[in-house]
């Protein structure tokens, strides 16, 4: 399939230097500035500022602010049946399936390593080979914060630089490898469905990653690859574990046996954080 221009493009942009220059300007608290890129926002993108926790546009600090909104409680209700997992954010799936071995699917005829996708971290594979994955793409348009599908012990975060290439339906038909070359955050969980990982994906435009624990652990001036082990964080099903200062994709994977995903999730299926999209056996 030939490469559009507009993907051709992305790696010829200096990607890192955009990226930063757009969450300056999204932090951006003068009045007249943050009021003008809400409301732009807002008119181009069909937001539902009736479940937001503040719906009034102008009482937000920044558009940092506006885009990282917290919603009304009873917006998102969980499914807390005891064997349910649960969707950790709003957002379309990319892909969903099994691991093969040590292979996901990133697209319909690409696929991805899933050492690469880890940093490498070869130990942390082997307990995922062979398990299930969902990749959920999130919209401009989407609740950004990100939940637990299950509770959790964290047990390590990895931070891997990479690039920050766009992560739309476009870009992962087009990109080799692309959520495996990407700037991201991965936080491994034990649970009683065994290990769980969550990796937070940066791209294009994706000004910073949040964890609960950790604070805003990318952008990052490191350039090699970063484990932090942990033994003192449990979150509960449902919790917040992190949000983007802009969209981007959260990528969760299971190891073999112990879950299966709720049938007819594929491709293009729409989610909200909080619903049902699995359960553990």
């Amino acid at each position: 399939m030939p490469c559009p221009v507009s993907i051709l493009s992305h790696h010829c942009l200096p990607q890192h230097a955009i990226s930063r220059w757009a969450g300056r300007l999204a932090h951006a608290k003068t009045p007249f500035v943050k009021n003008a890129l809400i409301r732009s926002f807002v008119r181009r993108y069909p937001i539902n500022m009736v479940e937001a926790a503040e719906p009034n546009l102008d009482a937000y600090a920044s558009f940092n602010d506006f885009f990282t909104r917290t919603l009304k409680p009873e917006a998102r209700p969980l499914d807390l049946r005891e064997d349910s997992i649960l969707s950790p954010a709003d957002g379309t799936i990319s892909e969903i399936g099994d691991i093969e071995n040590n292979t996901l699917i990133q697209a319909k005829g690409r696929y991805f390593d899933l050492d690469q996708l880890l940093g490498q971290q070869t130990y942390l594979s082997a307990l995922f080979q062979n398990g299930k994955f969902a990749t959920i793409y999130l919209a401009p348009s989407d609740y950004h914060r990100v939940h637990m599908p299950l509770a959790g012990q964290l047990r390590d975060m990895i931070y891997v630089p990479g690039r920050l290439f766009s992560v739309n339906f476009k870009s992962s038909q087009h990109i080799p490898q692309l959520f495996a070359r990407n700037e991201r955050v991965i936080a491994i969980f034990d649970t009683v469905a065994g290990p769980m990982a969550m990796i937070l994906v940066g791209a294009m435009i994706v000004a910073s990653i949040h964890t609960q624990w950790a604070g805003q652990v990318a952008p990052s001036s490191l350039r090699t690859i970063t484990v932090r082990k942990y033994t003192d964080v449990t979150l509960e099903k449902g919790q917040e574990m992190g949000y983007f200062s802009l969209g981007s994709t959260v990528i969760v994977l299971f190891g073999p046996q112990k879950t299966q995903w709720n049938p007819g999730l594929q491709t293009l299926s729409t989610l909200k954080m909080g619903e049902s999209i699995g359960k553990m056996f």
